[in-house]
């Protein structure tokens, strides 16, 4: 191996920027060789638009991987969640390493919880796996909320709180965990309350698929049990025909006895954005131990789910 710096590719968000970071530090420690950031600005960074108008799905990532394809970076780092289901030819997601906290959180005024906001209270969201969750939630415990469609990064989120125009905003706890701002979080959503979005807290490290040295690398830096899990919820995603704006939520978990662990369990959901009708199943089976084995786990889920008509919720669905 070269002493070369290596190139990686990264949004220019605050919150990329330190994913980025984290990642550079270990790919440094595994090759001995320096990485620098290389800063590339996408689609989903300039747009106004909300991300279920502008298709959601590969809005963050184009960019990035056409300047991989194009020899301009060495590899990228991307937020799972952001990446489309299907890999594109010439590229390989050379690593996933070991996931972040995969909840959503609350950042509401006066540190209150979620169930302790005031009637009518205004909660800000651009997502709308988001937006049907809570919604579904509020109908059954007899809460009354408004979901407000917003954007923008982290801190433009979180001022809407602090400057009054929103309650609360519902944020990924990852998020807040690589900026440095968890202290700011005044609930975490229990996963019985809001399903993540399919691989929400995890990383992707991608790179040409011909140059075998920089994979084996990277792979160093992969965690089989993140990596089987978010090949399955991704699988459910696909399965169900569903972009990443979609109201699709999934979790695989590990299911442990003592130190030793047992079975996957995978839970799916998909509702209305108004929360009133909802299809929310899952499945436990053994762990994973291959990328097909993990791909079916998700596939038959979501067969399930379409056979109780996840289908008809989803709106448009997303070829």
């Amino acid at each position: 191996m070269t002493d070369k710096a290596l190139r990686l590719g990264t949004r220019r968000s605050r919150l990329a920027l330190a994913q980025s970071g984290q990642v550079a530090e270990a790919v440094s420690q595994v090759t001995g060789r320096p990485v620098e950031l290389v800063e590339i600005t996408t689609y989903g960074d300039t747009s106004r638009e909300h991300l279920a108008q502008i298709g959601g799905t590969g809005v963050f990532v184009t960019a990035l991987r056409d300047a991989l394809l194009a020899g301009d970076v060495d590899f990228a780092v991307h937020s799972l969640k952001d990446l489309p289901t299907a890999q594109p030819e010439g590229l390989t997601l050379a690593a996933v390493p070991v996931r972040e906290d995969p909840r959503d959180v609350i950042v509401a005024r006066d540190a209150l919880k979620f169930t302790d906001l005031p009637r009518g209270a205004r909660i800000g969201t651009g997502s709308p796996r988001r937006a049907a969750q809570l919604n579904a939630y509020a109908r059954t415990h007899g809460l009354e909320i408004e979901m407000v469609a917003i954007r923008g990064n982290v801190d433009t989120r979180i001022r809407y709180v602090h400057d009054g125009e929103l309650d609360a905003v519902v944020l990924a706890a990852a998020g807040l965990n690589r900026i440095g701002r968890a202290d700011e979080i005044t609930d975490f959503l229990s996963i019985d309350t809001v399903l993540p979005a399919p691989g929400q807290g995890a990383l992707a490290i991608e790179c040409t698929a011909a140059d075998a040295d920089l994979v084996a690398a990277l792979g160093e830096l992969d965690d089989p049990f993140t990596r089987a899990a978010v090949t399955a919820e991704r699988s459910l995603l696909a399965a169900l025909e569903a972009g990443c704006s979609a109201p699709v939520g999934a979790l695989a978990d590990l299911l442990a006895d003592g130190q030793i662990v047992k079975e996957m369990r995978l839970r799916g959901v998909v509702g209305t954005t108004d929360g009133s009708r909802t299809v929310q199943l899952s499945t436990t089976g053994p762990v994973p131990e291959t990328h097909d084995q993990a791909m079916t786990l998700g596939r038959e889920l979501a067969a399930e789910m379409l056979a109780q008509g996840a289908a008809g919720l989803m709106g448009e669905r997303a070829h």
